[in-house]
């Protein structure tokens, strides 16, 4: 292996007066390097080798002098590993990665360095001194990837983006230097690491570490109006200046007064003003070290992160009085999850073509869509759903009104998206959203919003507040991508994980909104996600909660299993689009009925079951017998199958989630990403007409699920193991399911059976279940009233069952 020249990889303060310094390769010198700070700072007051233990902490390994290597994770970080019977195991290049697992010789063994609790693994170096470097991670015995930091001294990403160790010969920890200062750092200012006498003129930046994530401040921020005065409150820890813009006339904003804020010592800059500001515009110029960790740039127009009401995505910001904006009113009662059925929608899907009377720009918002809602034939109504999860309505990218978004490319968090308002210059959107919100309310229907806290959309004003404290990147300055939008948040950054709690407690409290989905919540991490559980829960108890589990880095959902967090369940919608075509198995049919337990969810309603959303084709278009995935002129078969869909999306444990117009095989003309498609994703009502039955069809196993009758499907925890009894057809995944079978939960059994292939099946029940007192509710057409009740299907010892046919039958003794 070649030899590298020494020279400076890396160097970051561990506090303001206190650093590391990582070179390019080991240094075995007596004396210490040439190294220094600059431009024009100052001298070091000490600069010594750090120690092994040290380096290891973030390297995951470091290697000693007698050529012995340890692997080791702190417990301190990892207090879930310390649980019993937890096994870890070191995975890498060396032993066939995934293969490690349940290798003793690769167990990590509990130990102490330096007086802390690790899990260490030691042996001979040179095995893991290869051309080209080893890789390595740590997995647990249930073959969970512990994460890598990208900011880890020797972290690499392969090619498909994971981020793992490196075992690098000539990096062992003897290239790692730490030095002290005699006085801190102004962080305001670009600090650079040189080598003296280094003729190429390599200056590296010095950058804050961990230390530097934990400011924070509890100060109230935004524009703040306090009876005849305006307080203006903005966190920007590494700013050398800012400047607030105020402006009673957008159109005379080159003559807004400008005032200079100043810096407290909590990290927040503050002006306060003489005057109650409500309405008046206002924006930010920030100054500050412009380097690949800072973006400042005093000549542009930062908007207010805790605005609560913008002009556009831009900015300006609009200063509310929030004395004069009533707060919503709380007569409205949020069903309990095990009750919920969610229809997931966009605004502009649910109005651009409602069949009522609107006014053009009305079809574009939040007017329009309560409009909609508050008349009599309001689609969502008569479907009888009881929440709807609204895609993005706080500000968002796009560059016009009338130009379509699905709103994933968030500006801020606290405004409503000005395009869905009527008079954005005067902030209507906060009355409008209000309104709505109170509509669907009056209807019976929660309210869910759709929230995007792992990247942000473009002009990204945090970016130009300080790049470095929001964004995750790695030691060069390159910004993450594990959401695929080109910047990811730095969501456990005290002051970021506080602007995700205040301004999701806003919505509530400002517009009362009943819960949230947040998008991509693997990013936020486990712990931000509880700390936002228990915040939200303090302002309200029964918000409900539901996270995308995963992202292009990793998936979560089983370790939200110990929080109060349901995910949205992809092992589900997989299964039955596979399943209704003859594919999948009947260990996966028992599983999702049951409601993914355990692994997936610990109690009934912690799995959010569905078959289709916004992303991708939807669910007629995946399904469909037609070329090219153009459900729109469906199939006979696409028909029948997606009713055994809703057969067993209605009858599966957990909480049953649609896209809107699921029910009247609403097509996207086989076309995978809609996102900016308007003309494609706005609702054609006319297909409720056109696949009338089809519609009934989702409407009456709704209306049956939240009855009483339909109480079984609706567990508020894990029923006994013997509540199920399944028994299945020959040779085939055409089976029935019992429900209650132990009569547990009281006298009433549910028996559901389905057939999901091309042929007649008999599924063999018996005597004993055929004797009971069963009556049909429904088969793959319809529900049964009191005028069809005769062609009824009575329960035999050999079911029969058609091709593509369903039933449910209930009994109650």
């Amino acid at each position: 292996m070649p030899n590298r020249e020494c020279r400076i990889a890396q160097a970051w303060l561990e506090s303001p007066s206190r650093g590391v310094i990582e070179l390019t390769r080991d240094w075995h010198a007596r004396y210490a390097p040439p190294l220094l700070l600059g431009p024009d700072g100052p001298s070091f007051t000490t600069l010594t080798k750090v120690p092994d233990y040290v380096f290891g902490a973030e390297s995951a390994y470091f290697a000693n002098k007698k050529a012995e290597i340890f692997f080791f994770l702190r417990l301190d970080r990892h207090p879930e590993l310390a649980a019993a019977g937890t096994t870890v195991y070191l995975a890498g290049d060396f032993n066939g990665w995934q293969n490690a697992v349940g290798q003793a010789e690769w167990q990590l063994r509990p130990a102490k360095l330096a007086g802390d609790p690790v899990l260490l693994w030691s042996g001979p170096a040179r095995r893991f001194y290869t051309e080209p470097y080893a890789r390595f991670k740590f997995v647990t015995g249930e073959h969970r990837w512990l994460d890598v930091s990208a900011m880890a001294p020797n972290a690499v990403r392969d090619d498909s983006g994971s981020v793992n160790y490196m075992v690098d010969p000539e990096r062992t920890g003897q290239h790692l230097f730490q030095f002290t200062l005699a006085a801190p750092l102004d962080l305001a200012k670009i600090c650079t690491m040189v080598w003296q006498g280094d003729e190429s003129g390599q200056n590296v930046p010095l950058r804050p570490g961990e230390f530097f994530f934990r400011y924070c401040s509890d100060a109230p921020l935004g524009a703040l109006v306090r009876g005849g005065e305006t307080i203006f409150r903005l966190f920007a820890s590494r700013a050398s200046s800012v400047e607030l813009c105020v402006s009673q006339d957008l159109e005379k904003s080159a003559a807004a007064h400008r005032y200079p804020l100043t810096h407290r010592a909590d990290h927040v800059w503050e002006v306060t003003l003489a005057e109650n500001l409500h309405g008046w515009y206002y924006w930010y110029h920030i100054d500050g070290p412009s380097d690949v960790f800072g973006q400042f740039d005093p000549t542009q127009k930062i908007l207010d992160p805790y605005a609560i009401a913008t002009v556009d995505r831009t900015g300006p910001g609009i200063v509310i009085d929030r004395a004069m904006v009533p707060p919503p009113e709380r007569e409205f009662c949020t069903p309990g999850w095990q009750d919920l059925v969610i229809a997931e929608a966009h605004v502009r899907d649910l109005v651009d073509r409602a069949p009522v009377k609107l006014a053009v720009a009305e079809r574009r918002g939040f007017t329009g869509l309560r409009k909609w809602v508050e008349s009599p034939g309001f689609y969502l109504h008569h479907l009888g759903i009881n929440a709807v999860e609204l895609q993005p309505v706080q500000e968002f990218d796009n560059r016009t009104p009338e130009e379509y978004h699905w709103g994933y490319m968030t500006n801020n968090y606290f405004a409503p998206e000005s395009s869905y308002a009527l008079d954005p210059l005067r902030a209507s959107g906060i009355t409008e959203l209000q309104e709505l919100v109170a509509a669907f309310h009056k209807r019976g229907i929660a309210v869910i919003l759709d929230v995007v806290y792992n990247h942000v959309g473009e002009p990204a004003h945090l970016m130009l507040i300080d790049k470095l404290y929001y964004f995750e990147m790695d030691s060069a300055g390159q910004l993450s991508n594990w959401s695929g939008c080109g910047n990811d948040l730095r969501a456990d950054a005290a002051m970021a994980k506080r602007l995700i709690i205040d301004s999701l407690s806003h919505l509530v409290e400002m517009y009362g909104i009943d819960g949230f989905r947040l998008d991509l919540a693997e990013l936020l991490g486990l712990e931000v996600l509880r700390d936002v559980e228990i915040a939200l829960k303090r302002v309200k108890p029964d918000v409900i909660l539901i996270a995308e589990p995963w992202s292009f880095r990793g998936h979560i959902a089983g370790q939200l299993r110990d929080t109060g967090w349901a995910s949205w369940n992809d092992g589900y919608r997989n299964f039955l689009r596979d399943f209704v075509r003859g594919g999948s198995s009947r260990d996966a049919f028992e599983y999702y009925l049951k409601g993914s337990p355990w692994h997936f969810a610990k109690w009934p309603a912690q799995t959010v079951n569905y078959t289709e959303s916004h992303d991708d084709r939807s669910w007629i278009d995946m399904i469909t017998e037609n070329p090219g995935h153009n459900g729109s002129d469906p199939t006979a078969n696409d028909r029948r199958r997606t009713h055994l869909m809703a057969a067993v999306l209605f009858s599966s444990i957990g909480i049953p989630m649609l896209a809107a117009g699921q029910d009247f095989l609403r097509s996207k003309n086989g076309i995978n990403n809609t996102y900016l498609l308007g003309a494609v994703n706005a609702l054609d009502y006319r297909r409720i007409y056109r696949f009338s039955a089809t519609h009934t069809y989702f409407a009456d196993w709704i209306a049956f699920r939240r009855s009483e009758a339909g109480s079984l499907l609706r567990l508020f925890s894990r029923p006994s193991e013997t509540f199920f009894r399944f028994i299945f057809a020959p040779d085939s995944n055409a089976g029935a399911a019992i429900y209650n079978a132990d009569f547990s939960q009281g006298h009433r059994r549910l028996l559901l059976a389905v057939n999901p292939t091309l042929y007649d099946v008999s599924i063999p029940l018996g005597d004993e279940i055929a004797s009971g007192n069963w009556c049909q509710l429904a088969d793959h057409e319809r529900f049964f009233g009191s005028k069809t009740r005769d062609t009824a299907q009575g329960i035999e010892p050999n079911l029969f069952l058609p091709a593509l046919g369903c039933g449910l039958w209930v009994s109650e003794g």
